[in-house]
């Protein structure tokens, strides 16, 4: 149930910032995205973290899941009707053992 609280957390930080959750826990082919909001024109995808500090949930991120989460994204987005032209972003939110939200803006972006 921390993996729960710790996105029950994420989703109300997102909506305190005007953000609106569209899915929690989306399961596509792909793989699974914790949460979707949609914030300030675009789509959101978040993975969220949880640890006990920022540090070690930031570690937690592999790369062979941060390759599902951009497929899972990329087949969410094929169902809109701008498709993968839609704009969206990766964000990871850490959350530590307080409680405390940090959120990673764009953090899967490839370089």
């Amino acid at each position: 149930m921390a993996g729960q609280a710790a996105e029950e957390s994420v989703a109300r930080f997102y909506e305190a910032a005007g953000g609106k959750i569209l899915q929690q826990r989306w399961r596509g082919q792909a793989g699974e995205i914790d949460l979707i909001v949609s914030a300030d024109d675009e789509i959101v995808f978040v993975e969220v973290k949880k640890s006990r500090d920022f540090a070690r949930a930031a570690a937690a991120l592999r790369p062979a899941q941060m390759a599902r989460l951009r497929g899972a994204g990329e087949e969410y987005l094929g169902r809109l009707p701008n498709g993968l032209l839609t704009n969206a972003r990766f964000d990871v939110a850490l959350v530590d053992v307080h409680g405390a939200v940090k959120i990673l803006e764009n953090a899967l972006m490839e370089a």
